[in-house]
């Protein structure tokens, strides 16, 4: 299946709240207020560990930020990844720094619903899919005015049982499904990673600091994998000592680019 890349008309979108944000020396992303990243997407990009050979599909991919962060260092670039959006700006927006920064040969953007992906991004071959889902079920906490942040937020469009199908459907045999979630929704992930033939093979859970209950946690399960889950160190978001942000999560961000660190986490 082969993608093609059209260029954009950047006139079919009101983009004047659209900038760029350097990630690397050879990587910006295209950002606006609706959709835009957090540390949490620079957390799974990392968890997904990612090789060179790999193909990778990331579902909700808004701006792109996860798939994005794969390419900022050229000698370890994905073979291929796809971005998948249910939102045109948001895809629109991929396209732009797909463009920008010349790599529409290894990163397609895909405006689909990821409960019908069929004939629009290729099942069955993906060494890896990535997903930083809506964290609150549906019917749970107060939705947010800007549709945008609606969908990015709450269970609205998809659940976790969606991802877990589509992700079935695109990973070959022993591929990997990556999410971050709430920790109070780790059992809803890792059923519904079961009951669609992904076992839950690792998560890690992410602190802000070491004596403070986990805020976030990152789950990868494989396709057809037999059951055996392990479970990593926690992450800590700050030094216990100073509050300053830890060595690994400044690695994460990039040491050049570390005025990253300056995002809300």
């Amino acid at each position: 299946m082969t993608c093609k890349n059209s260029v954009c008309d950047y006139r079919d979108y009101n983009l004047d709240n659209c900038h760029f944000e350097r990630l690397s020396k050879s990587i910006e992303i295209y950002v606006s207020n609706e959709h835009k990243f957090g540390t949490d997407a620079f957390l799974l990009s990392d968890f997904a560990a990612h090789r060179r050979r790999d193909r990778v599909c990331d579902l909700g991919t808004g701006c792109g930020i996860i798939p994005l962060l794969m390419f900022r260092y050229p000698e370890n670039t994905p073979k291929e990844a796809w971005g998948v959006d249910i939102q045109p700006k948001a895809i629109e927006q991929l396209k732009i720094t797909v463009e920008t920064n010349n790599i529409g040969d290894k990163f397609f953007p895909v405006c689909a619903d990821l409960k019908d992906l069929s004939g629009k991004v290729p099942f069955d071959c993906f060494d890896v899919v990535t997903c930083n889902p809506p964290y609150k079920a549906a019917g749970q906490g107060i939705l947010n005015e800007a549709d945008a942040h609606t969908i990015a937020r709450h269970e609205v469009m998809c659940n976790i049982d969606d991802v877990c199908k589509a992700a079935s459907k695109l990973l070959k045999f022993g591929g990997r499904l990556c999410i971050c979630q709430r920790p109070e929704r780790l059992l809803d992930v890792m059923q519904s990673m079961r009951d669609n033939k992904i076992e839950p093979k690792r998560i890690r859970m992410v602190h802000q600091r070491p004596d403070e209950a986990p805020w976030l946690v990152l789950i990868e399960g494989k396709k057809g994998s037999k059951p055996f889950l392990k479970v990593e160190k926690p992450f800590l978001i700050e030094r216990i000592e100073n509050r300053e942000f830890s060595d690994e999560l400044l690695n994460i961000y990039g040491g050049e680019y570390s005025a990253l660190s300056d995002r809300e986490v």
